[in-house]
């Protein structure tokens, strides 16, 4: 009998001995940028290539911004009120102010807003609705701007939320659920810091343990998000932001590990170099060609100047459907996904101008979209020569791509076999010639078939 206890109690040693080692070994993601980034991207996000970005928040009720187009990008994003109208020393900070006072008053803060933020004509349904007839295959929701004010109930953000004060709903989860019911995977975008947050501007640490975290954590748990679209992160490298520490539970711990997918936001250290896909907005921030070639990414914009809304805006400001088609090609055939942003009013409704615009969208994916979904870059040494020209490719077929008919014809070279020549949703024969693996296409010919955007289909060319 003493000897059973002896080997009992050397056995229970050599458990708790191992166990750190064992439970460590189990983190197959480590709180590293080398092993954070050799997660892949999922699958599902490279095929999808095109998802919807809504920025909408107290911004949404003054909804104002300069609309100038000689400033730059981001002095006409409506979504930045609050913080151009306190800290900005411009002339862009001026004209906010001005308007401002001239509305509103001088007396009138920004907090203020929460009380004509409603969102009384919110439904969600006709809002998912809206983005599956866009053609769009996922969706990202604001849930928290730089202004610190959650779209969900959040216990760390107090009567700061949509549920305690504003529309007393729970915008998040309601937005969650009726896009998930129509197929479409949903993100969040969440900003790490907040413009005004006392902890924040005082404790960047207790910030970041007490609220960021925390929060971010809630977030995934309670809504699990096919994305999670981080933004804000300038002000501090990304171990100042634990951003390593909080990726690693997301890929291991949470409900989400297997499918979420994030982007390259979590510190002044880390866009186009770390995370998940790279992202660019407005282009200003793109990356080399060759870093783009090898890695996800995905370019982001409004159908206007700015991603919330803005009441200044014309018709000149918003980019017609036809240059918003053409953005999708450029994206898509460049090897990227593009995140195309509206903003709702105040009251919950979506502009006619931006209804339509998804909805023209909509209907030529709903022609043309085998060429754009579940593809990649169908390397064709025309396409570096020719702009206006793409190529996509498939398992099974390829895909030529024109945001402008080419004055010259479109060589196709090392095809194996003729391939079946059509344009999606037409009858018309297209004039061409194959010799020796060569496939020469009539440029004066496209033009009786199209005066712009046009997509021949090459079926059977991928081997």
């Amino acid at each position: 009998m003493k000897q059973f206890h002896t080997y009992k109690n050397a056995f229970t040693l050599i458990l708790l001995l191992a166990t750190p080692a064992y439970l460590s070994a189990q983190k197959k993601y480590q709180e590293n940028w080398a092993s954070i980034d050799s997660r892949p991207v999922p699958a599902w996000f490279t095929d999808a290539k095109f998802g919807i970005f809504i920025h909408w928040g107290l911004y949404s009720v003054p909804a104002w911004a300069p609309t100038d187009k000689s400033l730059p990008t981001g002095a006409k994003y409506s979504e930045w009120y609050w913080n151009q109208l306190v800290n900005d020393t411009t002339s862009v900070g001026k004209a906010f102010r001005n308007f401002h006072n001239s509305v509103y008053g001088e007396k009138f803060k920004y907090p203020d807003f929460v009380d004509k933020f409603k969102a009384e004509l919110f439904n969600p349904k006709d809002w998912a609705e809206l983005f599956k007839a866009s053609g769009a295959k996922y969706v990202v929701l604001t849930s928290k701007h730089h202004e610190g004010f959650t779209l969900w109930p959040s216990e760390h953000s107090w009567n700061w939320n949509s549920e305690d004060v504003g529309p007393h709903r729970d915008l998040v989860g309601e937005l969650g659920k009726a896009v998930k019911n129509t197929g479409l995977k949903m993100g969040y975008y969440y900003s790490l810091y907040e413009w005004f947050n006392p902890l924040y501007r005082s404790n960047i640490n207790r910030y970041v343990d007490e609220h960021m975290i925390p929060q971010m954590k809630d977030l995934v748990i309670k809504y699990r998000p096919d994305i999670l679209w981080t933004d804000g992160e300038w002000e501090h490298p990304s171990e100042t932001w634990k951003s390593t520490k909080f990726l690693s539970w997301l890929y291991n711990d949470s409900p989400v590990r297997n499918q979420v997918v994030v982007n390259d936001r979590w510190g002044k250290d880390t866009r186009g170099k770390h995370g998940g896909f790279y992202t660019t907005e407005y282009d200003e921030k793109k990356a080399s060609a060759e870093t783009y070639s090898r890695h996800p990414w995905e370019e982001c914009r409004g159908v206007g100047s700015s991603f919330g809304y803005n009441r200044a805006e014309n018709l000149a400001d918003y980019y017609t459907s036809e240059q918003l088609i053409h953005l999708l090609i450029e994206k898509v055939g460049s090897g990227g996904n593009l995140l195309l942003d509206i903003g709702p009013r105040a009251d919950g409704t979506i502009p006619v101008i931006m209804q339509q615009r998804l909805t023209d969208i909509g209907s030529w994916l709903g022609v043309n979209g085998e060429a754009i979904y579940n593809t990649e870059v169908w390397k064709q040494k025309e396409s570096v020569q020719r702009p206006g020209i793409y190529f996509t490719k498939n398992k099974t077929d390829g895909f030529v791509l024109c945001t402008r008919l080419p004055s010259n014809d479109i060589v196709i070279n090392d095809l194996v076999g003729l391939p079946v020549l059509s344009i999606p949703g037409a009858d018309d024969e297209i004039t061409h010639s194959y010799k020796n693996g060569v496939l020469t296409i009539n440029a004066d010919a496209l033009k009786l078939h199209s005066d712009n955007t046009l997509v021949i289909k090459l079926k059977g060319v991928i081997k």
